[in-house]
């Protein structure tokens, strides 16, 4: 990571958490209403035009305000983001959803595919090494700004119909988390550019398994982050029973 100064990351951070919200660039006069980060409109501009010479803003053609690149996400995910933590309600209620296929573990991953579907409000999907994947969602995609490109939309859904495709992106090493971040231009297709998937893998029952979330990039990560965990925790302690 570019080391940054706290004003910078005070800066990224507010970026960012306006974008996630909105889907739509920002400006120095938005952070400088919403934000109170105590200095100038001049000065945030400034610090926007750094760090965007840094790889952490990027400018769309069409707008004067920025948008985070993959970089800053991450580098928000890990450093910046404040987790939340789940409610005793969310525990119980995902635990009631999957218990009832407690004893088919194909089936339990199936409907956890579902649950993350439902809270994420995006695609839930688990791929296992025999060759099974579990989807849920694609309507939820309709609901998002990002999708509303029909070709943005079309290349996620064949993504998902193509089994193999999944196989070779989960199974490839990303950053050393136990939650995976891929982002649109780390696969190299300008129509995933909007696009991230979340997810966590683990071995269970035998099965190298790997469950997440596939949407937009601006999902809420501060929730569907502990949620993952959770899941591969519940998932686990299930099978084993």
């Amino acid at each position: 990571m570019i080391d940054l100064t706290s004003r910078q990351l005070q800066i990224l951070k507010a970026v960012i958490e306006e974008y996630l919200s909105t889907a739509e660039p920002v400006g120095s006069d938005t952070l400088d209403r919403k934000y109170g980060l105590g200095v100038s409109p001049a000065t945030i501009r400034a610090e926007m035009s750094y760090l965007g010479e840094q790889g952490y803003l990027r400018q769309p053609h069409t707008s004067s305000g920025r948008v985070p690149t993959p970089a800053a996400l991450r580098l928000y995910v890990n450093e910046l983001m404040t987790k939340k933590d789940l409610s005793v309600a969310d525990e119980v209620s995902m635990k009631e959803r999957i218990w009832e296929s407690k004893n088919d573990f194909h089936e339990l991953l199936r409907e956890a595919a579902r649950v993350l579907a439902d809270r994420t409000q995006s695609i839930g999907i688990a791929v296992t090494s025999d060759h099974q994947a579990y989807h849920s969602g694609y309507a939820y995609l309709l609901n998002m700004p990002e999708f509303y490109d029909i070709n943005v939309t079309r290349t996620v859904l064949r993504l998902i119909e193509e089994t193999h495709q999944l196989e070779t992106i989960f199974q490839q090493k990303w950053e050393d988390h136990s939650i995976h971040m891929i982002f649109g231009d780390d696969l190299g297709n300008e129509y995933l550019a909007p696009v991230s998937i979340v997810f966590t893998d683990f071995h269970c029952a035998n099965t190298q398994c790997s469950l997440g979330v596939i949407g937009s990039s601006r999902v809420d990560y501060s929730y569907t982050i502990p949620m993952l965990e959770y899941m591969e925790q519940l998932i686990s302690e299930i099978a084993e029973e």
